[in-house]
Parts: structure tokens; sequence; C-alpha cells
């Protein structure tokens, strides 16, 4: 086991959604606990998972906070206040690697599934 990664997504190209160019001004801050292969590891999840938070910024709300959770082979984020939203699936993020370039699937609150790109990717 590495340790805790802090993970920067942004908006990526989106045109059915109407971001052709993506959005660097909304996304995701992501502590994740990724092993040797940048893949998430569910065992450290459980050793450090009130380190392993999410922040949400968009450029037409507030932030919200909440955490990366696991259950079974699926991996979410998930907010403890009604007015931050529901929880956020994302798309097979345990088979994926999260290093920067690499891209991601995100089910956001109102239901649209948005493609992120990994902006960075720094161990902490």
């Amino acid at each position: 086991m590495i340790g805790l990664t802090r993970v920067i997504l942004r908006l990526g190209r989106n045109p059915g959604a109407g971001f052709p160019d993506g959005d660097d001004n909304h996304g995701y801050v992501i502590q994740a606990p990724l092993d040797k292969d940048h893949k998430l590891d569910a065992a450290l999840w459980r050793e450090k998972r009130d380190q392993c938070t999410v922040r949400r910024f968009h450029p037409h709300e507030t932030a919200a906070d909440g955490w990366l959770r696991h259950r079974g082979d699926n991996w979410y984020f998930w907010y403890d206040e009604a007015d931050e939203g529901p929880d956020e699936p994302l798309f097979k993020l345990g088979s994926h690697e999260l290093r920067a370039g690499e891209y991601v699937t995100v089910r956001e609150g109102d239901g649209e599934a948005l493609t992120f790109r990994i902006a960075e990717a720094t161990r902490v």
C-alpha cells in the first residue's frame, strides 16, 4: 500500500452536454487511497476512510464537501448535507488508473453522466 493521493478532476470535453471544450472551473478534488499501480485500494480506504474526502467545485454553485465511499465493487462520492446533493456514482472507478491525463465518468447529482479529465495526481 502506498497512501493517499490528491486527485484533481476537471470537466473534459462533453459536447452533448453543452461543454464542447470542457471547463476547468468545474470538477472535483479527491483524497484517494491509491496503490502502487495508481488504482483505488479498498483495504487502504478502510484504514483511512475518514481522510478520503471529495470537494466538488462548479462556477455556479457553492462548493460541496463529502467523502469517497466504497460498497462492493462500486465507488461513489457521498455528501452528508441535503443541499450538497445526492450520491454521485463513478463509472468503474475501481478499474481505472488515476493518473494525470486519464479520464473518468461521474454521474452527477442531476443524473447526467459527464467525463472528467484527471488534471493532477499528487501523493500527499
